[in-house]
C-alpha cells in the first residue's frame, strides 16, 4: 500500500518544477527542458563500413512531460537515448539540457550534468547485489556528492516508503521480486530529484501484473513530482497510456503525437 502523496513531504521539489500549465496564458513559453536540433550519429567514421544511424533528429521535451519513445529494433532508439543521457556524443547537431549546450562540455562536466539533471531506469535493474535496497537508492548521492548525508538517506527512505518498500529497506536485491527490484531502481533514479528520468524498457523484464504496477508507479511519481519521463518501450499498451508518443523509424522521427 502506497503512503500519503509525495507532495506532502517533497513539496519544494514540486513547487520548483511548476511548468507552463500554471503560467498565465499570455506568458512566453517556457524553455524546453531538452532541445535536440539536427542530431546525427555515425559509427566507424572514415571507414568503408561507416554508417549513420540518426539522421537529423529535432526533438523538444518540456518540463513535466511523460513521453514514450517507440520504434522497431534497429531504429536508433538506444542510440538516441544514449545521446540524451550524455553517454554518447552526437556526430553533429545540438543537444541542450536545461538550456546548456552539451557539445562544448568536457567529460567531467558531462558527468556532473548527468548526475544532476538525469535519472536512469533500465530493463535490468542493475542493482548491486551486495547492497541493501536503501544502500542502492543512496548510490547516486554517493557518486555525485562523495558521501551520503543524513538528508539524502532520509530522502531515500521516504522514496522507498512511497514505492511500497518500507519493510524492505535492508533487504538485498536477491531477496526481492523483479517488480520490487524495479521499484528500488525507480527510487534510485529519483533520489537526487532530477528533472528528467530516462527509462529504457523499464517493464520489459516483468510479468504483466508487475509491469502494470511499475508503470502506474512511474505515472504517480510524474504527477506528484512533475518529473519529466522519457520511456523507451516496445509495449503498445504502455505507449498508449503516455501523454505523447514519439516514433523513430530508420533513424528519423516518423511520428510525434500528443494524446
Amino acid at each position: 500500500m502506497l503512503t500519503q502523496p509525495l507532495s506532502a513531504t517533497l513539496s519544494e521539489t514540486a513547487l520548483n518544477a511548476v511548468t507552463v500549465n500554471d503560467a498565465d496564458a499570455g506568458a512566453p513559453a517556457a524553455q524546453p527542458l531538452l532541445q535536440l536540433r539536427q542530431i546525427r550519429k555515425s559509427y566507424n567514421l572514415g571507414q568503408p563500413n561507416e554508417a549513420e544511424v540518426l539522421h537529423g533528429i529535432d526533438l523538444d521535451l518540456a518540463v513535466g512531460e511523460f513521453v514514450a519513445l517507440i520504434g522497431p529494433s534497429g531504429s536508433g532508439k538506444s542510440t538516441l537515448l544514449n545521446i540524451i543521457g550524455l553517454l554518447e556524443r552526437p556526430t553533429a547537431g545540438s543537444c541542450k539540457l536545461q538550456d546548456k549546450e552539451t557539445s562544448a562540455l568536457d567529460d567531467a562536466a558531462l558527468t556532473g550534468l548527468r548526475g544532476r539533471a538525469l535519472g536512469f531506469v533500465f530493463q535490468f535493474h542493475h542493482l548491486l547485489p551486495a547492497f541493501s535496497a536503501l544502500e542502492n537508492v543512496c548510490l547516486p548521492a554517493l557518486m555525485q556528492e562523495g558521501h551520503v548525508s543524513a538528508e539524502r538517506k532520509a530522502q531515500a527512505q521516504q522514496l522507498l516508503t512511497e514505492v511500497g518498500l518500507q519493510d524492505a529497506l535492508q533487504k538485498r536485491p536477491g531477496e526481492l521480486s523483479g517488480g520490487m527490484q524495479q521499484r528500488v531502481a525507480i527510487a534510485r533514479a529519483l533520489v537526487l530529484r532530477p528533472p528528467l528520468v530516462l527509462a529504457d524498457e523499464p517493464t520489459g523484464n516483468l510479468d504483466t501484473a508487475s509491469s502494470a504496477e511499475v508503470f502506474a508507479l512511474m505515472r504517480r511519481m510524474h504527477a506528484e513530482l512533475h518529473t519529466s519521463f522519457l520511456i523507451v518501450t516496445h509495449d503498445p499498451r504502455l505507449a498508449d497510456q503516455c501523454d505523447r508518443v514519439v516514433e523513430l523509424i530508420d533513424g528519423s522521427i516518423a511520428r510525434d503525437e500528443r494524446r
